[in-house]
């Protein structure tokens, strides 16, 4: 895989620290897609109400997005790595435990609803503790590589994701298979992928000195005034909120699929697993083709990333909303992620171009909890399709329209102004301003740091 990574320069980072890094995304990734394709099932071998199904991610995912910030705080001041081992611990007790519930409820030792609470508070423990780990590994890549590579090193680790979303679904049906456990296989497997990750993580990866100006206190001086909280920050608002619709859609869409399928079928949620799976696969190698083929083939600017993203995964709910059979899901699915394989990237390195090398574990925290407070919508979209079947796809069609409608425009002015050198910006018509907070929306810029996008 490291051929595949940023190649290290003299102020770069080094091939085998990425694929560490990597790896620690891919080792979540990969065990929280696993876990969402065999949910439906569980939750409907167990008794569980589908929203509720879906709720389980909720606490989570409120816990996650109010840690995040105050552990990239603490990553600051403790170092990345620790913190990385942090989550992935996080990761590993909450996947065991998890791994437990499911057992006691498909054996029926108690009641659905006690079952449902339990796993709940169980998942729970990934919000609180696992958090810790994905600001860390932002800001580690970050800090360590150059600007001119910053967008395309977040590609790649925007990766792990897509590749953990072709792992976890694969391996999921055939770890049910392990006697004994049964659907609560794949929970204990994961887990025991998150031990060896955190292993590697312990013994192998350096914990490289970070530039002096990133070391630099962040609090200001006696008399100075405090800087804004990053989602008041206007440099970094736009890729905030855009961030949150994309990754509100993308998980709707991932919590909605299982049920989509299994009724489409009309399979029992065992029989159905492996269509699932087939499905969640296709739609994580469209993300792949997108971060680690299309976007570095054509070298593509954040800006585009934001536009190209939202346009192509509008496209794809719209297919799976009105599709006529299994085929057509698949189909659309994969054309939906291809969208938000470009999305993702897209926000997340316009956003860290747009600030100060000191101040990425700020807006990597802030991402992070962006990427975790959308899952508590879920429960509502499963409802929806309860109710009428297209209508949460149809939903994020119209969101992600907004999204473009809503942020894109604020880039235009900025563009205008830094091309014609407008003195009140600063620029004097050059785009190589963008670390420097002088561009509210840093997306306008390339991956190189030269040339408008």
């Amino acid at each position: 895989m490291a051929d595949g990574f940023p190649a290290p320069t003299d102020s770069g980072l080094p091939r085998r620290s990425f694929a560490i890094i990597f790896g620690v995304s891919l080792a979540t990734a990969m065990g929280n897609t696993g876990l969402i394709s065999v949910l439906p099932a569980i939750g409907r071998e167990i008794g569980i109400p589908d929203p509720m199904v879906a709720a389980i991610f909720s606490l989570s995912a409120l816990l996650w997005a109010a840690s995040s910030p105050a552990w990239a705080r603490a990553s600051d001041r403790y170092g990345r790595k620790p913190l990385m081992m942090v989550g992935l611990t996080g990761f590993l007790v909450s996947m065991l435990l998890c791994g437990v519930v499911v057992s006691a409820g498909l054996r029926h030792w108690a009641t659905p609803m006690a079952i449902f609470v339990f796993f709940l508070l169980a998942r729970a423990l990934f919000g609180l503790f696992g958090a810790a780990a994905n600001p860390a590994t932002q800001a580690y890549v970050a800090e360590r590589t150059p600007l001119t590579q910053r967008t395309q090193a977040m590609a790649s680790l925007a990766g792990a994701f897509g590749l953990g979303t072709v792992i976890g679904p694969f391996l999921a049906p055939l770890f049910t298979k392990i006697p004994v456990l049964g659907l609560a296989g794949p929970l204990f497997t994961f887990a025991l992928i998150a031990l060896g990750m955190l292993a590697v993580v312990w013994r192998m990866l350096p914990e490289t000195p970070v530039p002096e100006e990133a070391r630099r206190p962040r609090r200001p001086v006696t008399g100075a005034k405090a800087g804004p909280r990053m989602w008041q920050d206007p440099r970094v608002t736009p890729f905030l909120i855009y961030g949150f619709i994309v990754a509100t859609c993308q998980t709707a869409q991932a919590q909605t699929l299982g049920f989509l399928i299994i009724d489409k079928l009309g399979l029992s949620p065992i029989q159905a697993q492996f269509s699932i799976s087939i499905a969640m696969m296709f739609g994580a190698c469209a993300g792949l083709l997108a971060q680690w083929g299309i976007i570095r083939m054509f070298e593509m600017t954040p800006r585009q990333l934001l536009r190209w993203g939202v346009a192509v995964a509008c496209l794809g709910n719209l297919l799976v909303a009105f599709a006529t059979d299994y085929y057509l899901v698949v189909a659309g699915y994969a054309v939906a992620s291809l969208g938000f394989g470009f999305a993702r990237p897209g926000f997340t390195a316009g956003a860290s171009i747009a600030v100060g090398i000191g101040e990425q574990a700020r807006v990597a925290g802030a991402i992070a909890a962006v990427n975790g407070v959308n899952v508590v919508f879920a429960p509502l979209f499963v409802w929806l399709y309860q109710h009428f079947g297209p209508a949460p796809f149809i939903l994020n069609s119209v969101l992600m329209g907004g999204a473009a409608d809503l942020c894109l425009p604020q880039q235009r002015p900025a563009q205008r102004r830094s091309q014609a050198g407008d003195p009140r910006d600063g620029h004097h018509g050059d785009h190589r301003e963008v670390g420097r907070g002088r561009d509210p929306v840093g997306a306008v810029h390339t991956a190189r740091g030269s040339r408008a996008a």
